[in-house]
């Protein structure tokens, strides 16, 4: 037996699992939780003294995206992909809220 499916499927229609909010028993979510990110941050600040140059990234998406590169074995640009694609990875290298473009 074989069920037709109602029609075709629209982007709209398509249910988030998570009905809008991530689960806190993620693994990237227990990651953040547990990293020390003002810490490091302060660390990291005091590398940038001068007002002069380039702003850099934020620690924690500059760090946040290593460790998912190194933690999954990725490439940059599979790690970028990754990213843009799940809403956990954007939480964990600190993104307020999901977003459909290259954060990085």
């Amino acid at each position: 037996m074989y069920r037709r499916p109602t029609g075709q499927m629209v982007l709209e229609g398509f249910i988030l699992p998570f009905e809008g909010k991530l689960s806190a028993n993620n693994r990237w979510v227990k990651l953040a939780e547990i990293i020390p990110w003002s810490t490091i941050e302060k660390n990291y600040a005091d590398l940038f003294p001068s007002n002069a140059g380039t702003v850099a990234k934020p620690l924690r998406m500059a760090l946040g995206a290593l460790i998912i590169k190194e933690k999954c074995g990725f490439t940059d640009r599979e790690t970028v992909e990754q990213i843009t694609e799940n809403p956990y990875l954007q939480y964990f290298i600190g993104l307020e809220k999901y977003q459909t473009r290259t954060p990085l």
